[in-house]
């Protein structure tokens, strides 16, 4: 390396000054690309869907009225058979759910939510610490090794972005798409034991088969 190409001291000393800067940049990005994950999130589990957003969902319904329509008139016909008052008969009706169970139910979307804050919070703690260690390599470099100013730049170049450290969150991995769900990894022991019995209970009832109480844990 010719003594020409390396960076004087005080090119040295502006190049940190610019990585520290960008460090510093780096770290509020994160803090912002938490709250832009959560809010992603939020609307992810507050999405609302109409039967007419898509044209194969509405041509679903449109199906559905007429088949419906056609029930409930055999229902009426019956009930009139039966002498049932037309304001006392049941009803046979259709309705589209613009949610699905997992976020129609206000207890369930609190615990998405508990969960997703606690795994933004680890990721933006990872990215910080991986801003930190790129930065710090990088002024080691100058410091020590003398760098040109083309490697310098290639350093600094390369501080990591804070979309690849923090990535969008998964909506099935925090509800619990993965073997082990973020959600239970929240839940006690004792807690977690009882959703799985419950769970088993009710895959076994229709076989007839009944599991024992879950032992409750011992006080210490």
């Amino acid at each position: 390396m010719a003594d020409d190409e390396r960076m004087t001291k005080g090119e040295r000393e502006d190049l940190q000054r610019l990585i520290r800067q960008r460090e510093k940049v780096l770290k509020s990005a994160a803090k912002q690309r938490s709250a832009d994950l959560l809010a992603d999130f939020e609307n992810q589990i507050s999405a609302q869907y109409s039967f007419d957003d898509d044209a194969v969902w509405a041509a679903a319904e449109k199906a559905a009225a007429v088949e419906v329509r056609k029930a409930q008139e055999r229902v009426s016909a019956r009930c009139e058979e039966l002498g049932i008052p037309r304001q006392f008969a049941p009803s046979l009706n259709l309705y589209w759910s613009a949610r699905g169970y997992e976020n129609s139910v206000g207890k369930r979307r609190t615990e998405l939510r508990l969960a997703a804050k606690a795994q933004v919070a680890a990721l933006e703690q990872k990215a910080i610490v991986a801003i930190e260690m790129a930065s710090v390599e990088a002024q080691t470099q100058l410091a020590v090794a003398g760098l040109t100013s083309e490697a310098a730049r290639a350093f600094f170049d390369n501080l990591p972005a804070v979309d690849s450290l923090m990535p969008s969150l998964s909506y099935q991995e925090i509800a619990g798409e993965s073997d082990v769900p973020i959600v239970e990894q929240m839940l006690t022991p004792n807690a977690l034991r009882q959703r799985r019995y419950r769970e088993r209970q009710k895959a076994l009832r229709d076989a007839d088969v009944t599991l024992p109480e879950p032992m409750k844990e011992e006080r210490q």
